[in-house]
C-alpha cells in the first residue's frame, strides 16, 4: 500500500490507488499521513484553483485569472481534501453561488471538492459506498485532468490535478468492474498475524498517545528523509526510459494474463517508470516491471463479479523471468534519483531505509522503551515498500461452515444465467440504483419542489417570484433584473431507480434437497445476487429448515460472501414456513430502523410446503399475512416441481401480497420465451 501510494503521488498520471482491506489495519491513517511527506507546492496567493506560478498555459489557466506576471506567490502544504461519502454533485463539481445569485442577481461559479483538491490528493474512505455516477466523475476528472461545469447558467472548466485514493472494506460489498478497472493501482492489506509485529504495532501507538509531540520529533528526520526522496523520484521521472524491450515485455504480459483493453499496459508502464525513479534509475528494469504488475494487474483480472481479485506470484514469475541481457542498474544512490538501494534492484547501502513500515536500520527512540522499529527480534517476515517482501505464511481463509449432522446434504449451484428484474410496487424516495422507481438525485427532470438542496430548477423559481415582482418594488416596463427571494427557491424533482434491501428467505428443507431441484434453486438464486450486484442493492439471506429459522447473512453491500454462504447451503429436515416468515419480518424491522428510506424486496423461495410444528400451514399463513399488513413489497419463488403440483407456493403469494413467480421463470430469456407465444396470439 505504502508502495502503490508513493509510485502514484512521483507520477500522478497513473491514475490514484484503491486500497481493499480488512477494518481497524489503518488505510485511513496512512493516507492521511501521505500528505505530510509530499513536498510543498507553490501556488498563486489568493487563487482559488492552486494554479502552478510557473505554468501558464490555457489548458491550466485558473477561472480566477489572468495574473500578473509579478503576482504574489506563496508556498503551502500540499492538500488532502476527503470527500464524504454523502457528498452531492454539486459540492464536487462546484455550482451556482445561491447567495449572490438571489442577493445581487450575479450567475457566480463557487469551486468545489475537485478544485479545492487540485494539486494535492483527494481521498475517498468507503468508495464502494459512494454513488457509482460520482465515482465516474472523479475518475473521469483524475484521468483527465480537468474539470468541467455546464449547469444553472454557469460554464467553467479548471485543471483537476489530484492523486484519487479510495480505501475500502471488501465486507461492505464490491465496486463494479468497470470501476475497478478506472483507478491505476490497487493493494490488499490485512493486519499482522506474528504476535512480535502486532505487539510492535501497539507499543508505538501507546508512545504516540503518551507524548504525541516527542513521538513526532523522533520519527521526523525519517520523514523528511522520505520527503527528500519523493522530491527527488519525481524530478526524475520525467528522464526515466521505457524502452521498447521493456514495452513488449509488459504487453506480453497483460495479454497472457488476459486483461481487457489496453489501460493495464499503460499504467503499467507509467507505473514501472515511477519505481524506476524511485530507486534512482533511469531506464525500466524487469524488477521495475514486476513490481508494477503486482500493482496495476490484480484488480483487472476478473472475470466474474464475485471473483476476488488477485494475482499468484509463481504465475507472474513464470510470465516474466529475470532478463540475462539487461543491464545491469545503476549504483544505488547515484544519479539525480537520490534512491537508498534498498528493495529490487538488489543494491546496498550505508543509508537508513526510509520506509513507511519502519524497517529501519537505525530507527530513533519514539517514546518509553518502544523497542526495536523493525519488530524487536522477531524473525517476522519483513513487508518492504518497494514491494520485495520475505517469505512468510499467508494467512490460513476462514473455513467453511460445516452442514449441521442428521442426514442433511450440501448441494453446489447451477450455472447463473441473466435474471427477469424484480422490483418494488410503487414509488420510492431511497438511494439512487437500478431497481425500484423513486424520487432521486438523478434521473428524469419531473417537477420541482421549495427547498435548498439539490439542482436549482431556474424556471420554477422564477415562476415563483414572478406574480411578487410589484409588491418588491420592481416597475413594470423598465426592466431590469428580477427581484429574488430565498423561499422562491425551486429545486429540481427528478424521478430514477432506486436501489432496494433484497431479503432472500430459502427453504432449505428436505421436501428442497434433491440434488436437480436444489441445483436449479441455487442457480436461480445466484442469479438473483448477481442481478442485485448490478444494482447497487443491499443483500440478506434467512433459511430455515428442521424446526426453526436463522438469518444466515446480515443485509450487507456484500454480495460476494451472499454468494459464498449460499453454496455451501445445507439442506434436509422439516420445513419450518412460518418461523422462516417471521424470522425475515424481524429482520426487515431491525433494517427499517437502520435504514428507513431504503425499501425492501423480500423474495421467498420455497415449494409452500409447512410441516414443521402444530399448524404448521395456519402459522405460515399468519405470518404472511403479518408481512402483508407492514407493506413489505415481496416475491415468492415458486420450487414445486413434477406432473402433480398442490399449488401451496401460489397460495402463499396471495397471503403476502406477492407476485407469484415459477422457478423456470427466474431468467429473463425464459420469460421473454413464454411471452412471444401469448403476444404473437
Amino acid at each position: 500500500m505504502a508502495l502503490a501510494l508513493v509510485l502514484t503521488t512521483i507520477s500522478p498520471a497513473i491514475g490514484g490507488v484503491l486500497v481493499r482491506g480488512e477494518k481497524g489495519t489503518a488505510k485511513s491513517t496512512i493516507v492521511r499521513a501521505l500528505a505530510a511527506v509530499l513536498p510543498p507546492v507553490e501556488v498563486v496567493a489568493g487563487d482559488r484553483f492552486s494554479s502552478d506560478p510557473a505554468d501558464r498555459g490555457r489548458e491550466t489557466a485558473s477561472p480566477d485569472g489572468p495574473f500578473a506576471s509579478d503576482a504574489a506567490v506563496e508556498s503551502r502544504p500540499v492538500r488532502l481534501v476527503e470527500l464524504p461519502v454523502g457528498a452531492t454533485e454539486d459540492r464536487v463539481l462546484g455550482s451556482l453561488h445561491l447567495e449572490r445569485a438571489l442577493s445581487q442577481g450575479t450567475a457566480e461559479y463557487e469551486p468545489g471538492l475537485l478544485a479545492r483538491a487540485h494539486r494535492g490528493i483527494l481521498y475517498v474512505d468507503e468508495v464502494n459506498l459512494l454513488h457509482d455516477h460520482l465515482v465516474d466523475l472523479l475518475l473521469d476528472a483524475a484521468a483527465m485532468g480537468r474539470a468541467t461545469v455546464e449547469r444553472d447558467g454557469v460554464s467553467v472548466s479548471h485543471a483537476a490535478r489530484f492523486v484519487l485514493v479510495g480505501t475500502m472494506n471488501p465486507e461492505e460489498g464490491e465496486l463494479r468492474p468497470q470501476l475497478l478497472d478506472r483507478f491505476g493501482l490497487t493493494a490488499e492489506v490485512a493486519a499482522p498475524r506474528d504476535p512480535a509485529r502486532r505487539v510492535e504495532v501497539v507499543r508505538r501507538r501507546m508512545a504516540y498517545d503518551a507524548d504525541p509531540d516527542a513521538f513526532a520529533a523522533a520519527w521526523a528526520p525519517d520523514e523528511e528523509a522520505l520527503r527528500a526522496r519523493v522530491a527527488a523520484a519525481q524530478a526524475l521521472v520525467g528522464d526515466v526510459v521505457v524502452g521498447d524491450g521493456a514495452l513488449l515485455r509488459i504487453a506480453e504480459l497483460c495479454a497472457a494474463l488476459d486483461v481487457d483493453g489496453m489501460r493495464a499496459d499503460i499504467v503499467t508502464a507509467r507505473t514501472a517508470a515511477a519505481h524506476a525513479a524511485w530507486h534512482g534509475r533511469r531506464f525500466v528494469t524487469t524488477e521495475d516491471i514486476r513490481a508494477a504488475a503486482r500493482l496495476s494487474l490484480p484488480h483487472r483480472r476478473r472475470r466474474n463479479p464475485f471473483d476476488a481479485p488477485g494475482l499468484e506470484e509463481d504465475l507472474l514469475d513464470d510470465l516474466l523471468p529475470d532478463d540475462p541481457d539487461e543491464p545491469d542498474p545503476e549504483p544505488p544512490g547515484g544519479g539525480d534519483g537520490g534512491g537508498d538501494g534498498g528493495g529490487d534492484d538488489g543494491g546496498t547501502s550505508d543509508a537508513p531505509d526510509t520506509s513507511p513500515d519502519g524497517a529501519h536500520d537505525a530507527a530513533p527512540d519514539p517514546g518509553p522503551d518502544p523497542g526495536p522499529a523493525d519488530g524487536g527480534t522477531s524473525d517476522a517476515p519483513d513487508n518492504h515498500l518497494d514491494g520485495t517482501h520475505d517469505a512468510g505464511p499467508d494467512p490460513a481463509p476462514d473455513p467453511a461452515p460445516a452442514p449441521p449432522p442428521g442426514g442433511t446434504s450440501t448441494v453446489g449451484a447451477g450455472q447463473a444465467y441473466r435474471a427477469r428484474l424484480l422490483a418494488v410496487r410503487g414509488t420510492g424516495e431511497g438511494e439512487a440504483g437500478r431497481r425500484s422507481r423513486a424520487v432521486t438525485s438523478t434521473g428524469r427532470r419531473t417537477g420541482s419542489r421549495p427547498g435548498r438542496q439539490g439542482a436549482v430548477h431556474l424556471d420554477a423559481t422564477v415562476r415563483a417570484a414572478a406574480p411578487h415582482q410589484v409588491a418588491r418594488g420592481r416597475v413594470p416596463g423598465t426592466g431590469g433584473r428580477v427581484l429574488l427571494r430565498p423561499d422562491d427557491l425551486r429545486v429540481a424533482v427528478r424521478e430514477g431507480r432506486e436501489s432496494n434491501l433484497v431479503l432472500f428467505c430459502v427453504d432449505a428443507s428436505g421436501s428442497m434437497a434433491a440434488r436437480r431441484r436444489m441445483e436449479e434453486v441455487k442457480a436461480a438464486i445466484l442469479s438473483l445476487l448477481l442481478d442485485a450486484y448490478r444494482r447497487r442493492d443491499k443483500v440478506g439471506l434467512v433459511t430455515f429448515r428442521g424446526t426453526g429459522a436463522e438469518l444466515t447473512l446480515p443485509p450487507t453491500r456484500s454480495v460476494d460472501v451472499a454468494a459464498a454462504r449460499l453454496e455451501v447451503l445445507p439442506a434436509g429436515g422439516r420445513t419450518p414456513l412460518a418461523e422462516g416468515l417471521l424470522e425475515a419480518a424481524r429482520c426487515l424491522e431491525v433494517e427499517r430502523v437502520r435504514d428507513p428510506r431504503r425499501r425492501p424486496l423480500l423474495v421467498v423461495v420455497t415449494d409452500g410446503r409447512a410441516t414443521s410444528g402444530a399448524d404448521a400451514v395456519d402459522r405460515s399463513r399468519s405470518a404472511a399475512d403479518l408481512l402483508a399488513a407492514a407493506g413489505v413489497g415481496s416475491v415468492v419463488v415458486d420450487c414445486e416441481s413434477g406432473p402433480m403440483r398442490m399449488g401451496l407456493a401460489r397460495r402463499l403469494a396471495e397471503h403476502l401480497g406477492a407476485e407469484h413467480v415459477p422457478v423456470g421463470e427466474v431468467s429473463a430469456d425464459a420469460l421473454a420465451a413464454v411471452a412471444r407465444p401469448a403476444g404473437a396470439a
